[in-house]
């Protein structure tokens, strides 16, 4: 039997990823398909634009059999550990035999040599990109830089200019990472990629007549409201979001949590900020800084105020979320990530997908969680922490959503 894995966000779900889907079958001859889903929280550290229950029942409208949510410790962080909690938890499930993922390259030979070699983190590529840090590079092009350089000094037939410009292109960095995290968990699965189509990720604009980026999609909704997205979701997702939108549950952005997060940054001292993951480099005393220079208290202002080449905005929006979840540096260590998740939590499934959590339960080398109060884990607090945060800024506050994670079963459709 053929279970295809996915990892994903649909922030929302568009035409895209339905094609991405449909590829990743058609490669892969699936007989099911596991997504593993970001919460409510994603890895450029923003919050989804609807709940991750709402986007858990796009994703089975599509077609998905089984959706499964990464912890938020792995969610929001950058692509190395966002992509290692992922391929862990199609790993643990004992029956995922193909991780289909898109990639600007669409192809995989360019992209397999590189992670054989950088699997195995060398000290050489440690300092590079330690080096590369320093300057003030961002962590994907500092990555890229120290990747190049730790190959070619090894003599690799690659050219360094030749990765730089690889793994400058988004899904590709990422692509990378999917597959060294394949290598270090000794991983049977098999990786195919799909070549990503007519959009980019983080394109402002559409790539065509129905295809348009995540970004573009978003940017819509803000500008021209639901009606303007019809040409490049599928139906269910644009019902979805009206569903969503009229509830008060959404639109969620990063001003939806202007009054908790300033709440923080002003009764935070610069050494209790420091304590937060991400909070590197003195940026805490920046922080505390720019919050007495805005001309107005938001958290897009804080964003453009705080953001320069060593803090890109992703990296800041992180760093915020973070102080935002009260997530502490110990708790997020390497060594704390490197242990892998702890559970396989369930948002979803079919008919068919009922049929796999069957067979996972003897598969599994995960405990399977359909209820908060199945399982008592460090991962699962902070995931039912961040969810309570996430729907106490929305528009319509009532107990059912702050409390929704410890009441609600997985969605069956």
């Amino acid at each position: 039997m053929n279970i295809t894995g996915l990892i994903v966000e649909y922030n929302p779900l568009h035409n895209g990823h339905a094609y991405h889907f449909a590829e990743a079958k058609r490669l892969t001859n699936a007989d099911g398909v596991i997504a593993v889903m970001s919460g409510d929280f994603l890895q450029r550290g923003e919050p989804a634009l609807v709940n991750k229950w709402a986007r858990a029942e796009m994703a089975l409208h599509l077609g998905v059999d089984l959706v499964l949510e990464l912890p938020v410790a792995y969610a929001a962080q950058p692509a190395e550990w966002f992509a290692y909690g992922a391929v862990a938890l199609l790993e643990a499930t004992g029956i995922v035999t193909d991780l289909c993922f898109g990639s600007e390259a669409g192809q995989l030979e360019a992209l397999l040599p590189l992670a054989e070699q950088l699997a195995d983190e060398s000290d050489a590529l440690r300092a590079a990109l330690a080096e590369q840090l320093a300057t003030g590079a961002s962590y994907p092009a500092a990555y890229a830089a120290a990747a190049a350089a730790t190959l070619t000094a090894a003599g690799g037939d690659t050219s360094s200019e030749a990765i730089v410009a690889l793994l400058a292109q988004p899904n590709n960095s990422l692509g990378l990472q999917y597959l060294i995290a394949l290598r270090r968990l000794r991983s049977r699965i098999s990786p195919v990629t799909v070549l990503r189509n007519s959009s980019n990720y983080g394109d402002v604009l559409p790539g065509n007549a129905t295809i348009a980026s995540a970004t573009a999609v978003r940017r819509l909704i803000e500008s021209d409201g639901l009606s303007a997205i019809a040409p490049y979701v599928p139906h269910f997702t644009a019902d979805i979001l009206a569903r969503e939108f009229a509830a008060g549950r959404g639109p969620v952005t990063w001003e939806s949590f202007t009054r908790p997060l300033f709440h923080r940054l002003l009764l935070s001292s610069p050494q209790e900020l420091a304590g937060h993951h991400e909070m590197t480099e003195g940026l805490q005393y920046r922080i505390k800084k720019t919050l007495y220079e805005l001309e107005k208290p938001t958290v897009s202002a804080l964003l453009q105020q705080l953001k320069t080449k060593r803090y890109t905005l992703t990296k800041l929006q992180r760093t915020l979320l973070h102080v935002l979840l009260q997530n502490e540096r110990s708790e997020l260590s390497r060594s704390a990530l490197a242990e892998g998740p702890g559970y396989l939590r369930v948002l979803g499934f079919s008919t068919k997908g009922r049929k796999l959590l069957k067979i996972m339960r003897k598969s599994a080398s995960l405990p399977i969680v359909t209820r908060a109060a199945d399982l008592s884990h460090p991962h699962l607090e902070l995931d039912l922490k961040a969810s309570s945060v996430y729907a106490n800024a929305m528009q319509e506050r009532d107990q059912d959503s702050i409390f929704r994670d410890y009441r609600q079963p997985p969605i069956m459709l």
